[in-house]
């Protein structure tokens, strides 16, 4: 790894725990309409640095991510509108704008945490099969911390008041054909940036949901 590339990485490592830690005080203290409305910006950030420090710098890299965000758009489609996949629910207004429903920066939410749980799982295993699960086990054990959180935050909200197994079965088996495909593809990117993009992710959705305020 270059300085420069060194530089860069831990720059961004920092910029992701400051917004992270920064939402998490601002929220703390009474902030929460301020700080999740900007929800947007901080996915257009974690989109930035994805970009410049995974990074994406191939086509392959670029064509996988944009698949991924295309697909994942279309199976939140027609979870919104059709209950399928996920189950019955509907989007609130801090995941920014919608197309039918969806907000488009549900199919980048989609992408970094494919790519980030897809480097950490290469990261730890050899085989083949035990990446492509636990690279689809991380997203849907990070999921079950964001549910609590997420009708609380206007992302979104289940219209049985609370997140169904099927919407856990379908994170899995969505998940699961993204990293069978990424692992596939032999997709390499920066295990330091990931780690610490899916832990903070991470540490933020554990805080919130045993901190009810």
């Amino acid at each position: 790894m270059t300085e420069q590339r060194k530089f860069l990485t831990y720059f961004s490592i920092f910029l992701i725990w400051l917004f992270n830690l920064s939402a998490i005080a601002g929220i703390y203290i009474g902030q929460q309409s301020w700080f999740m409305s900007k929800t947007p910006l901080n996915m257009m950030l974690i989109l930035g640095l994805t970009l410049l420090v995974f990074p994406i710098d191939s086509f392959k890299k670029a064509l996988l991510f944009l698949g991924i965000g295309i697909a994942s758009i279309f199976a939140e489609w027609l979870g919104v509108n059709y209950g399928l996949i996920f189950g019955d629910y509907h989007y609130g207004a801090n995941f920014g704008p919608k197309i039918d429903g969806v907000p488009y920066l549900i199919g980048v939410n989609w992408g970094f945490l494919t790519f980030a749980t897809g480097a950490i799982a290469s990261s730890w295993l050899k085989p083949y099969w035990a990446r492509v699960f636990s690279g689809a086990f991380l997203m849907v054990f990070l999921d079950f911390f964001l549910e609590e959180s997420a009708p609380r935050f206007d992302f979104w909200y289940w219209e049985v008041g609370y997140a169904p197994l099927q919407n856990f079965v379908g994170w899995f088996a969505l998940a699961f054909v993204f990293h069978t495909i990424y692992q596939a593809l032999k997709i390499k990117g920066s295990s330091l940036f990931s780690h610490h993009l899916y832990i903070s992710q991470l540490v933020f959705f554990i805080f919130f949901y045993f901190w009810k305020g």
